[in-house]
């Protein structure tokens, strides 16, 4: 039998990269056990700037946090990685390859790699995503950079974590604008043009600065349209001082406030939502009353909306029936 909670905690605290690994584990299982854990974390977080790294699947995302992440070490900063691989939808299983993509920094004391499989969610994301990233920033690393599946244009849940969106395009992926709008097109903060020594990258750069004068963007800030070639580093150095540039906007203009609250109202409803999704197919009295309603919908005898309303009053009756006596 391992160390509790309360233990591994302690030792995260103190800088314990095994003790990180194994409340990652715990992490994923969504157990009551981690959730204890991430209550007894939260209050040594927020520490952490958290990027978040998506694009369309070829953009070459991996290959440019591998490049990130050695100019952030060059500036000697602690730095923790979440690379989110696609899960099988029948076993579960994930090749979780982008660990093996940046292994160079294996022994790097200061660097933190963790993969994880999507399990499912379709925003990018694992469920468990978030709070890894709370590991991190408790393990003390300055920099959390969060890289996503690789969905396009479904990866918008990467704005309820990070506070700097680098939002990644290539030339030649057809019509290459259609693989960055429909809601992805204005989670960017910083756009950048990977594989930009491709034919192509110019006719791009004026698409996406097309795009974002048409759009409705309410923040002061700009997004800068960047061309990297990531394979040889070309370009990085200047996006990461651009993604230095943002956070220092958004703590000098006070929208760091407005985005913290932004996110923590959305990570509060992507929670309860889990609850009551868990409780619903947990419980064998709750998924045999699904079922029942799944029937009675299917025959027309009630509709989904109705089917709703009774799976929602039945989880919260016991509730309200505790708070009235």
């Amino acid at each position: 039998m391992g160390p509790d909670t309360r233990t591994l905690v302690q030792q995260l605290l103190k800088g314990n990269r095994r003790a990180a690994a194994r409340l990652m584990s715990l992490a994923e299982t969504l157990s009551p056990e981690a959730h204890t854990a991430i209550k007894q974390i939260y209050p040594h977080t927020g520490k952490a700037h958290i990027i978040g790294v998506t694009g369309p699947p070829g953009s070459g995302k991996s290959t440019l946090v591998d490049k990130l992440i050695h100019e952030f070490r060059q500036q000697k900063k602690r730095v923790g990685v979440v690379a989110v691989d696609p899960s099988s939808p029948f076993t579960g299983g994930a090749l979780l390859g982008d660990r093996i993509r940046m292994s160079r920094f294996a022994t790097d004391k200061g660097v933190f790699i963790r993969s994880m499989g999507s399990r499912g969610s379709l925003g990018g994301l694992a469920w468990a995503t978030h709070d890894v990233v709370r590991i991190l920033d408790a393990l003390g690393k300055e920099i959390v950079i969060v890289e996503t599946v690789g969905a396009g244009q479904a990866e918008v849940d990467i704005i309820k974590l990070a506070e700097t969106v680098v939002l990644l395009t290539v030339p030649r992926l057809g019509d290459d604008i259609q693989t960055i709008k429909a809601g992805i097109m204005e989670i960017g903060d910083i756009f950048v043009i990977n594989k930009a020594d491709l034919d192509g990258a110019d006719r791009l750069y004026v698409e996406i600065q097309t795009a974002l004068n048409l759009g409705e963007r309410e923040q002061s800030w700009e997004p800068p349209i960047l061309k990297t070639v990531a394979s040889s580093g070309e370009g990085v150095e200047e996006l990461a001082r651009a993604i230095q540039d943002h956070h220092t906007h958004l703590v000098e203009s006070g929208e760091i406030k407005q985005n913290l609250e932004r996110r923590c109202a959305a990570q509060l409803e992507t929670i309860v939502e889990q609850s009551f999704i868990r409780k619903l197919f947990v419980q064998a009295e709750e998924r045999e009353h699904f079922h029942q309603l799944v029937q009675k919908v299917c025959t027309r005898r009630l509709d989904p909306y109705t089917a709703a309303e009774l799976l929602i009053l039945r989880l919260i009756q016991p509730r309200i029936e505790s708070d009235s006596s």
